[in-house]
């Protein structure tokens, strides 16, 4: 019986050594080769300083040809082993394609226990190899037939360790190399659109959350064109020359913050929320002039202040919505939106879930549907102003109109009357006036109602209306009383203007009742201003006195004022003595 027990523990105790050394392999026994999927084994090294023949001791352990293992795992080994079970040798491309975000790899070359060969890529000296290819490093690798062959590479990232592993043959290879990022591309084109429409935005309306939303959308699609190997694709730039631009990482989040404060006004209208961004800012901005001076450590805390300025924003939101303001419901579904696909990103890069497509690029996901969903907040922000602007215009008209005919009041015009006279003084050109009322109006208030003779002021308006021109000053000035201003129009042109809305006016209808139709007449005084000389109230008070000449001839007809009594310039001397 013990000796039963004996030998199961032993058996246990071998089947256990067994799965513990056991390693991940790749097999090989194909022609068209395209490995996108398998396991791999990894050591990560936290002294920076192990050798080839140290790691190659060391145990290894298993996660797949796609991995993040976050910030604290800069220097890492990979083991791969590809083992060709076909009768023929191979040749194979082991690629990876998120080579252009790393400062270096070494790669090593194992077969039979011995080192066959050895390649270091250094970022920063692309030019002493042909490795890379549109941010692509390609490692070319013959595999003899029936053998294993052990790749040791060794991976020093800047800051997140982020590495993606392909084994493809020849035609693969090629294929994977001429494929365009469309969707990255797709990114940064839409963002340099919306850049675009918004510096257009800013120089019609000059509001500074343009600026702050057009920075926001640069550093946006600076940071997806360089993470997403767009920049290296097209640029074919590598190394610390162009790692710095991770700096756009602080920036993004810092215009971000800016352009809440300025679009939700918080320093006038919520204080409390502006010190809590505030505060934010200056902790990010604290993080950028670090990142100046050195990137790779700055970055470490990225993640974590990440998550801190989705947690600031996300409440600073929620407490404007939950005060009223009428644009943080829309910031709040394009901020959570961020927030989701951002919190994904990030737990990539911390390690803590397997890369995937949607994962990987939750960052640029996140900014893209922020980005459209702020520029829906800044256009329904200038449909409110307009809506206010309309608004307060339409107060104004109603201010300065009569709101029975629609026509201009006194009120309005007086002010607008001694502008034209301005007007035409500088032009030196003649202006008229002439001040009209209903003959007898008061008998068709008494007799058919008020009802009746406001429609027959509306009608008189209307005439008024249809026989002036687009450069006439008409207003109401109360009652059955009506002025008009004629620039450029001499004293004949007025009387001839006048005569002509007398003999409308005569042709006035207004239905009384079923069995009545009211007809009117008008009497008219016309006068034409001496500009160098007279006053708006002046010219009128001659108007007047010719209407009142008009009333007294028999009414329904046109009167010319006098003209004015001109002063020579020691006449107008005594007369203002005087």
């Amino acid at each position: 019986m013990d000796l039963h027990r004996h030998l199961s523990l032993f058996v246990l105790l071998q089947l256990a050594t067994v799965l513990a050394w056991a390693e991940p392999r790749v097999s090989i026994d194909q022609h068209q080769i395209s490995l996108t999927d398998f396991r791999i084994g990894y050591h990560v090294d936290p002294s920076q300083e192990l050798t080839f023949e140290e790691v190659r001791t060391l145990s290894f352990t298993e996660t797949g040809n796609r991995t993040s293992l976050g910030t604290n795992a800069r220097v890492t080994w990979f083991k791969l082993i590809l083992d060709n079970t076909s009768d023929t040798g191979q040749r194979v491309f082991v690629h990876l394609p998120h080579a252009y975000h790393l400062k270096s790899v070494a790669i090593y070359q194992e077969r039979n226990g011995e080192l066959v060969h050895s390649d270091l890529l250094d970022m920063n000296r692309i030019a002493d190899t042909d490795m890379m290819f549109r941010g692509t490093a390609v490692y070319p690798l013959f595999l003899p037939a029936d053998q294993s062959t052990t790749l040791y590479l060794r991976s020093f990232s800047y800051s997140h360790q982020w590495l993606a592993i392909e084994v493809l043959g020849a035609y693969a290879s090629r294929h994977t190399l001429v494929s365009i990022n469309t969707d990255i591309a797709l990114m940064v084109g839409m963002l340099l659109a919306l850049v675009f429409y918004n510096g257009l935005l800013y120089f019609a309306t000059s509001r500074k959350e343009n600026i702050f939303y057009s920075l926001y959308l640069i550093s946006g699609l600076v940071w997806i064109a360089l993470s997403y190997g767009l920049i290296a694709s097209v640029f074919d730039i590598y190394g610390d020359a162009i790692f710095k631009l991770n700096l756009s990482l602080f920036t993004m989040p810092i215009f971000l913050l800016l352009f809440m404060m300025a679009i939700f006004e918080t320093k006038i209208s919520y204080p409390t929320e502006h010190r809590f961004l505030q505060g934010l800012i200056v902790l990010l901005g604290g993080t950028l002039i670090w990142g100046v001076f050195d990137i790779s450590a700055a970055l470490k805390p990225a993640s974590s202040l990440a998550a801190l300025m989705m947690v600031v924003t996300l409440t600073v939101g929620i407490s404007l919505y939950r005060k009223g303001h009428p644009l943080a419901k829309y910031f709040l579904l394009g901020h959570s939106l961020f927030v989701v696909f951002n919190g994904i990103a990030v737990l990539v890069y911390k390690g803590l879930v397997p890369p995937s497509y949607l994962s990987s690029h939750g960052v640029g996901i996140g900014i893209m549907l922020e980005a459209l969903t702020l520029a829906f907040v800044i256009s329904h922000r200038i449909k409110l102003l307009e809506d206010i602007r309309t608004s307060q215009e339409e107060l104004k008209k109603q201010a300065s109109t009569d709101p029975l005919t629609r026509l201009y009041n006194r009120r309005f015009f007086f002010p607008e009357a001694n502008y034209l006279l301005e007007l035409a003084k500088e032009k030196d050109i003649p202006l008229s006036i002439m001040i009209l009322d209903i003959d007898h109006f008061k008998r068709v208030n008494d007799h058919y109602g008020h009802a009746c003779g406001d429609q027959v002021i509306i009608k008189l308006a209307e005439i008024l209306k249809e026989q002036s021109r687009a450069s006439d000053l008409i207003a109401r000035l109360g009652g059955e009383e009506f002025v008009i201003l004629l620039p450029d129009t001499n004293l004949l042109e007025t009387s001839q203007y006048a005569e002509r809305i007398r003999i409308a006016a005569e042709d006035l209808e207004v239905i009384a009742n079923v069995n009545k139709t009211v007809h009117v007449a008008i009497s008219i005084g016309v006068a034409e201003l001496d500009t160098e000389q007279e006053s708006i109230e002046s010219a009128l008070a001659r108007a007047d006195k010719a209407l009142y000449q008009a009333k007294n001839s028999g009414r329904n007809r046109v009167c010319r004022a006098e003209p004015p009594v001109r002063f020579g310039s020691d006449q107008l001397a005594d007369h203002f003595t005087t």
